[in-house]
């Protein structure tokens, strides 16, 4: 019965130190960029993207479909690596282990 309470702290103290992780890592942003860096986008580590810069040279109306592909490319390479970030963080606070609905 007493492994049964002290599993059960431990699980508190996990959970507590990864509310905090979570609340540390919506502050962490991670950047992409696509086209030579003419767009750029920025992810926070709650995966939300906080900013994107286009820049006006890559603005071209005859070609809005190659503007639209940069703008996704960029996104969903910053959200990757905020990802990325975020499981590299969660796997030091779970000393590697994998639990499902963590991440």
């Amino acid at each position: 019965m007493k492994g049964v309470v002290n599993m059960m702290k431990q699980a508190q103290k996990l959970q507590a130190k990864m509310m905090k992780m979570q609340e540390a890592l919506g502050d962490k942003t991670m950047e992409a960029t696509a086209g030579g860096g003419m767009v750029k986008a920025v992810a926070n580590g709650k995966q939300q993207i906080v900013s994107i810069t286009i820049e006006k040279e890559v603005v071209d109306p005859e070609d809005i479909e190659m503007l639209q592909d940069l703008i996704m490319a960029a996104i969903n390479d910053a959200l990757a690596k905020s990802q990325e970030m975020v499981s590299q963080e969660m796997g030091k606070l779970t000393g590697g282990l994998n639990i499902p609905g963590l991440v």
